[in-house]
């Protein structure tokens, strides 16, 4: 059987590294939606792809750049975690007239930090080119992450190549145009991997066979994991500038990811000029599980969003 994608005269493989979006059609909601845009590939691995949807609204929207978590290594864009309904975030989102795009990003057994944090500035870049098509005002870009998108939310608010380095900036899809965002909401995320390394894990899905999530993160051999560490912590870039406003929405009782995390984001923010806020949620594990708050929680993330890309 002959395929014609090995076949050189076939210009349309490989595919593009970045379709431009072709427009779209609202919906009976008047929700505009492009689905599955292509925001970046790279040879032997899935496409990364993200979803927009944009609210009926007279002027370009500001947007919201939802990360999803899964311990970096599952996950998918189109869906929050089990105690968050979809309808809930994307009404919310949505509702305040804010455009949502929701980002796929490559997974850690796929490849080790920093390709997802590669692959989420890749997406904001596409979409501040693509910005008219989408209907997108590229001033007025926000990250929103939970748990692993918490951790990479985060690091797209505070990585900032001409202080940090290009190395963390990336190359893969569009280049050439500004990965920053103005305000960021960052659900459980990990902060400062290193006193991590150490502490046994809670009972996980796969149980003994599943992946450390923090070690396949960081990759390489056990000698490098402190630096490595060190490089795809948060904290380890609040410096450099003044931060933009973040969100810090941690379950007090957390088991996964210790609240003590997003304590120890919030002092260096504050350390370095920058506006934080930090909600606890009484009572609630990893996700939110056992508290009844979440429909607040949305609500309150959603108008940190709303004044930090409106105000």
């Amino acid at each position: 059987m002959t395929s014609t994608a090995s076949d050189p005269r076939d210009t349309t493989w490989p595919p593009p590294s970045c379709l431009a979006p072709t427009p779209a059609v609202a919906g009976s909601d008047g929700v505009t939606r492009f689905a599955g845009l292509s925001y970046a590939t790279s040879p032997g691995y899935r496409p990364r792809l993200l979803d927009v949807h944009v609210p009926p609204v007279p002027a370009p929207a500001p947007a919201v750049v939802w990360i999803h978590g899964g311990g970096w290594l599952e996950g998918d864009r189109r869906y929050p975690p089990p105690t968050v309904p979809v309808e809930l975030l994307h009404g919310a989102v949505l509702g305040a007239g804010l455009a949502l795009v929701c980002v796929d990003y490559r997974h850690s057994l796929e490849a080790p930090f920093p390709a997802q944090l590669h692959d989420v500035k890749a997406a904001i870049r596409y979409v501040r080119r693509h910005a008219t098509v989408l209907g997108i005002d590229p001033g007025r870009i926000g990250a929103w992450g939970e748990s692993a998108g918490g951790h990479l939310a985060a690091l797209a608010g505070l990585v900032r190549a001409g202080a940090h380095g290009a190395w963390l900036e990336g190359t893969e899809g569009v280049t050439g145009e500004d990965s920053a965002v103005r305000v960021v909401v960052d659900w459980y995320g990990v902060s400062d991997i290193e006193p991590l390394l150490a502490r046994p894990l809670p009972p996980m899905p796969g149980g003994p066979s599943y992946p450390s999530p923090l070690t396949t993160l960081l990759g390489g051999p056990e000698a490098e994991r402190p630096v490595r560490a060190c490089a795809a912590s948060p904290v380890t870039y609040a410096t450099g500038g003044t931060p933009p406003p973040f969100l810090l929405v941690h379950g007090r009782e957390d088991q996964v990811v210790p609240y003590s995390q997003s304590e120890a984001l919030a002092r260096v923010l504050r350390e370095a000029g920058g506006e934080v806020t930090v909600r606890p949620v009484e009572g609630a594990d990893h996700i939110f599980l056992g508290s009844a708050e979440v429909p607040a929680v949305v609500a309150e993330s959603v108008d940190f969003l709303r004044r930090g890309l409106t105000g």
